[in-house]
């Protein structure tokens, strides 16, 4: 299984970022807010795509390192950045 975390300022990149995960058939994609640390504001927060795809079996091999770089491609692309290994703390 691999897990990763996509982080957005804005929610519609998280949103757009999601529809297009979902629609390739990831095992799991949630929009998720990621609260800043240190900010009570939860206007400031910062919105995550989580992204669990249980066919990848090794961490370590050429799929999982393919996914990694899509997804900072991803976020880099729009002004976010890239989890490869997001804390448990996710599920809804």
């Amino acid at each position: 299984m691999s897990e990763h975390l996509l982080v957005f300022p804005e929610r519609d990149d998280a949103d757009e970022v999601a529809e297009e995960l979902r629609e390739e058939g990831f095992t799991e994609v949630r929009v998720i807010r990621q609260p800043l640390a240190g900010e009570d504001d939860a206007e400031s927060d910062e919105w995550a795509v989580y992204v669990r795809e249980a066919n990848v079996a090794d961490e370590s091999g050429a799929v999982a390192s393919g996914l990694k770089d899509r997804f900072e491609a991803t976020v880099e692309e729009r002004g976010g950045w890239y989890d490869p290994e997001p804390e448990p703390r996710y599920d809804p």
